[in-house]
């Protein structure tokens, strides 16, 4: 008679450990998704801020008809990743429009009366701000798949994934060739 209520709290305690190790990595897998969001949310508000970054700059650089259809092309790239891309094809619109954001710095740098414009300036400063915030969900979804990897990877809730329909994500890196960040200059005009 022992024996069967041993049984029983047994099989109760291994169904109850069995949903705490499902929620813990429906959690995680919930958790990381979020995060993925939350570079979108970044990387969009950057896209959104490069046409008014632009839009100044061909006032002043009308010629430069090339360098406008790169950043076109490189935000249309982010615009499309956000909405059904993988997370390495994220990676790769994002290093794609830092690099036309790279060549609109550039121009800006030949055009003195651009670069101390208020306008350029504060669309600068936007756009450091954003740089920070992307960086940030960056890193926080990279912790987030790293808490889900783990769990997916260790025992004992490494035998509750299929069941919970979860498996590892890949960590968000940056393209080999684009690792650092482009270069936004705050510099002012040289006199007053």
């Amino acid at each position: 008679m022992w024996w069967i209520l041993i049984l029983i709290v047994a099989v109760i305690a291994l169904v109850l450990f069995g949903v705490s190790a499902f929620n813990k990595l429906r959690r995680l897998d919930i958790l990381a998704q979020e995060a993925l969001g939350g570079i979108d949310v970044q990387l969009t508000r950057r896209a959104d801020l490069v046409p008014n970054l632009v839009e100044t700059v061909k006032g002043y650089a009308a010629h430069e008809k090339g360098l406008f259809e790169e950043v076109t092309a490189a935000r249309a790239g982010v615009a499309a990743a956000t909405q059904s891309g993988t997370v390495e094809q994220r990676a790769e619109a994002e290093a794609a429009l830092d690099r036309a954001l790279v060549h609109v710095m550039a121009v800006a740098e030949n055009y003195p009366d651009l670069k101390a414009s208020t306008n350029f300036l504060d669309l600068q400063r936007q756009l450091a701000d954003t740089e920070n915030q992307l960086a940030f969900a960056r890193q926080y979804y990279n912790d987030a798949v790293s808490s889900l990897n783990t769990a997916v990877a260790t025992v004992p809730t490494m035998f509750f994934t299929g069941v919970a329909g979860v498996s590892r994500r890949a960590f968000y890196q940056a393209p080999a060739d684009d690792t650092a960040p482009p270069q936004v200059s705050f510099e002012g005009p040289a006199g007053p």
